[in-house]
């Protein structure tokens, strides 16, 4: 992928798809290394699917035999000298305490690391894509004195009831994100 943005999207989706409720995204970065991670309440793997979920020939998807969302997070970190990190605990295992942490660290000074590109973009087509869903982003990078927070559960309380898909709140959440990395810069 271009951007680690769309890799950050393909990857919530999946947590989505495993009947996640709250799914909590988180960058770190700072000038010389860059970090993701998504976690989510999904109802995780088994031991066999975390074993599988890094080949692209896996996937459980039935309508295409490969799945390369994993593979090319996995992909785009080891080629910066990172590597990425899968802990699940899976439902039927775990009933209380269930869900998917994926980790990928990336060395930013190095040529073949992939921007990270338009993440607002992502995170609004995640709310938009999934109203009912609840995100919690976090950026930081403290030598840019950046720090942007959002939290669709606060906006939930503010709204009353006014979904969160509909034009204005999707608009709200584009220019609250923007406004925040503004501050950062």
């Amino acid at each position: 992928m271009k951007e680690l943005s769309l890799n950050i999207l393909d990857i919530t989706e999946n947590s989505v798809k495993a009947k996640a409720t709250l799914v909590e995204i988180a960058i770190e970065e700072n000038d010389d290394i860059l970090t993701i991670a998504v976690t989510d309440n999904g109802i995780g793997m088994t031991e066999q699917t975390l074993l599988s979920v890094t080949n692209p020939f896996y996937t459980t998807r039935t309508t295409r035999k490969v799945g390369l969302g994993i593979p090319l997070l996995k992909f785009a970190a080891e080629q910066t000298g990172g590597g990425i990190e899968i802990v699940s605990k899976h439902v039927y295992k775990y009933p209380k305490e269930h869900g998917t942490r994926i980790f990928a660290k990336f060395f930013k000074k190095h040529i073949d690391f992939t921007p990270l590109g338009d993440v607002i973009s992502s995170i609004v087509t995640l709310v938009q894509g999934h109203p009912d869903v609840d995100f919690v982003f976090k950026h930081t990078h403290p030598q840019k004195n950046l720090s942007v927070l959002f939290d669709t559960r606060e906006v939930r309380e503010v709204l009353e009831g006014i979904p969160l898909d509909s034009f204005e709140i999707l608009t709200w959440i584009k220019d609250n994100l923007t406004e925040q990395y503004a501050q950062g810069q």
